[in-house]
Order: structure tokens, then C-alpha cells, then sequence
């Protein structure tokens, strides 16, 4: 088993930055996938970066490429997003979960491929 802890969410401005956290528990960490999900008021939960467990491989949905950076620090524990140029679109509660979608046992998009997600740190960005 795996808690996981999201920081560093809050209000900014449009085309400000941001960087989130993600503190796990656990030794296992390292070998998880690792996503960024995100759900704006109205719509449903969407991923929006996922990171392998040895950071090797890295996907984005279309809608934050160029602009967010997901990472990892197996050694820490932790999940990073780095989040630049943020447009009130931007705006959601942003979910950190661990799963072994990269080993074929999920859809490492889907929240179906995560067996363990935080609690959430909501992001606002104002026009």
C-alpha cells in the first residue's frame, strides 16, 4: 500500500506558474507509474501527465503539452508537475495517483490504471 499527499496548489494569475508535489509513502514507490489527473468544475476526472517509474517515459493530454512537466525523484518519494503559462482552463482540483499500468495491468491514462490517488490540491487560475 501507498498514501500519497498532494502540495502546492493555490491562486494565481493567468500565465503564471505553479509546481506540485506529490509526497509518498511506503518503499515501493519506485516501481509505481505515476499520474497526474485533474477535474474541473462540471466535467469528469482526466489525466493529464504520466510518468513512468524510472522516468524513461513521459505522456501528456494534448490540452497542457509545452506548458506542464511532470518528474519524479524515486529517491524522495515524490511526484512532481511543473506548471508554466496557466490559463484559467487550467482551473481543477489536481489528483497525484501510483499504479502498475506500466506493467500491462491498466490503462496508464485511465484512472482504472491507478490503485492508490491523494486526496487533491486545487489549483485556481484568474483571468
Amino acid at each position: 500500500q501507498v498514501q500519497l499527499v498532494e502540495s502546492g496548489g493555490g491562486l494565481v494569475q493567468a500565465g503564471d506558474s505553479l509546481r506540485l508535489s506529490c509526497a509518498a509513502s511506503g518503499r515501493t514507490f519506485r516501481h509505481y507509474t505515476m499520474g497526474w489527473f485533474r477535474q474541473a468544475p462540471g466535467k469528469e476526472r482526466g489525466y493529464v501527465a504520466v510518468i513512468s517509474s524510472n522516468s524513461e517515459t513521459t505522456r501528456y493530454a494534448d490540452s497542457v503539452k509545452g506548458r506542464l512537466t511532470i518528474s519524479r525523484d524515486n529517491a524522495k518519494n515524490t511526484v512532481y508537475m511543473q506548471m508554466n503559462s496557466l490559463k484559467p482552463a487550467d482551473t481543477a482540483v489536481y489528483y497525484c495517483a501510483a499504479g502498475w499500468a506500466g506493467y500491462g495491468l491498466g490503462d496508464p491514462l485511465a484512472e482504472t490504471g491507478y490503485d492508490y490517488w491523494g486526496q487533491g490540491t486545487q489549483v485556481t487560475v484568474s483571468s
